[in-house]
């Protein structure tokens, strides 16, 4: 039993749309952020002046004759996300260090483009696998090894992106020793080491992704042939 032949239309369509955009891939944007490397942003001499350790007054609370802000979450059906200091304990204000949170930011962006892109190549791998049978699986053996590879990568992407969230936890106990003891030198100095500690890992994270894409392109290119015909000739070697 075959399948209709619309259908079988379509799967070949489909097949060729994936290798077309894994191709483009592993050719032209994974060579491109091989080549690229962390600029000036990411310098350490831009740590001392991004951070401010100042703790603020808190800041106005709404007209206490005004909808309160239950209220208004019932009314409109929606919970805006603001910063309750009606019932805080300490309501002063350290602001967040605007040059990390535009670095973080382009982290991020990168981390979800190379998962994004593995998951792209990935697809195409699996989709060029032959089926199941006995003898010649040296080329099938490459695709596995790509695979796992693709997949380390992913996970480096993820744990890179997941290291964000754990530098503003990091840094909001550090701010809010401060706020509640602000006669104490080193939690300032400390807030301060922070953030050169987190520019330092932001230039480093770009770094390990850029190596991240210089593996895999090395990886790719040398296997290409293997990766797109597995069953076809057995004499060229992994790597």
């Amino acid at each position: 039993m075959s399948l209709p032949k619309e259908t079988s239309e379509k799967l070949e369509a489909f097949r060729a749309a994936v290798a077309s955009v894994a191709e483009d891939i592993i050719f032209r944007v994974f060579p491109a952020k091989d080549a690229n490397a962390p600029d000036s942003p990411y310098s350490m001499s831009q740590s001392p002046a991004s951070t401010d350790p100042r703790v603020y007054p808190p800041p106005s609370t709404p007209d206490s004759n005004g909808p309160s802000s239950k209220r208004k979450r019932v009314e409109d059906g929606i919970v805006p996300f603001s910063n309750e200091i009606a019932n805080a304990r300490y309501p002063e204000l350290v602001h967040a260090n605007k040059h990390i949170l535009k670095l973080q930011e382009t982290i991020k962006a990168e981390c979800t483009q190379l998962s994004d892109s593995c998951d792209k190549v990935k697809l195409w791998v699996n989709l060029t696998m032959p089926k199941i049978e006995d003898g010649d699986n040296f080329g099938v053996q490459i695709q596995e090894e790509v695979l796992s590879e693709l997949l380390r990568s992913q996970e480096s992407a993820y744990n890179i992106r997941d290291s964000v969230r754990q530098n503003y936890l990091a840094r909001a106990k550090i701010c809010s020793k401060l706020i509640k003891y602000p006669n104490l030198e080193d939690y300032t100095l400390a807030l301060k080491e922070h953030d050169e500690k987190q520019l330092f890992f932001a230039r480093q994270n770009l770094v390990d992704i850029r190596n991240v894409y210089a593996v895999m392109t090395d990886i790719l290119h040398k296997n290409i042939t293997k990766i797109r015909s597995p069953r076809g000739n057995n004499r060229a070697g992994l790597y």
